[in-house]
């Protein structure tokens, strides 16, 4: 049942526009809480995700996605985007100490694709750093849930999701980027709700409750 799904070449185009359209939905949020202030964007993360997620779509294309491929631009730009407005609106540092060797490895990454003539290289460095500089917006989102907007996570966990959908077989290359954006995108959803059960619960444990009599 699942393999005559697959073979639907229209089920597969509308999963991917449908997860380029909710990309869409949730930048917008997000661009307007950091506009406002609400949101405050982690500078090292996004501008590591905006140079990351580049070589991730270079190597997408390179390998043969198609569906998919529209999740992955409208991702790629909307972090882009976001990278931009975090330099007037974000928090933190552009770069922290350690993040040299990050891009050092994507560029080996991008060297032995050179040489190889082969993504698979550069995808994988690429998207085990980005796993790794999500953790920072991840220990953010629990430390201070108010501070990330919750819609934009939710709809970018969708449209992974339907990215992951889209790309119609068992392509673990092609597979590789949207199952990475679903990890993380579900990692600071669950850590957004954890940290706002901890505040909820902090706050109420602090309630003086008078005694009677």
């Amino acid at each position: 049942m699942l393999e005559a799904f697959f073979q639907e070449g229209d089920a597969l185009r509308l999963a991917g526009i449908a997860s380029a359209l909710l990309s869409c939905l949730a930048f917008l949020p997000y661009a307007r809480d950091t506009l406002t202030g609400r949101t405050q964007p982690q500078r090292a993360s996004w501008l590591i995700w905006s140079v990351l997620g580049s070589i991730a779509l270079g190597s997408q294309v390179y390998e043969g996605a198609t569906t998919s491929l529209w999740f992955a631009s409208i991702q790629v730009g909307g972090t882009i985007l976001i990278f931009l407005l975090s330099i007037a609106r974000g928090s933190g540092r552009f770069l922290k100490p350690g993040d040299g060797w990050v891009l050092m490895a994507a560029a080996v990454g991008m060297a032995l694709w050179m040489v190889t003539d082969t993504a698979i290289y550069a995808l994988a460095i690429t998207i085990t750093i980005s796993l790794l500089g999500g953790a920072v917006t991840i220990r953010k989102a629990y430390a201070d849930p108010q501070s990330e907007t919750m819609a934009m996570w939710m709809c970018s966990l969708v449209a992974a999701t339907l990215a992951v959908v889209s790309v119609g077989r068992l392509d673990w290359v092609l597979l590789a980027y949207p199952l990475y954006l679903l990890v993380l995108n579900g990692g600071i959803v669950i850590a957004m709700i954890l940290g706002r059960g901890a505040r909820t619960h902090t706050a109420y444990g602090t309630v003086q409750v008078p005694r009677s009599g």
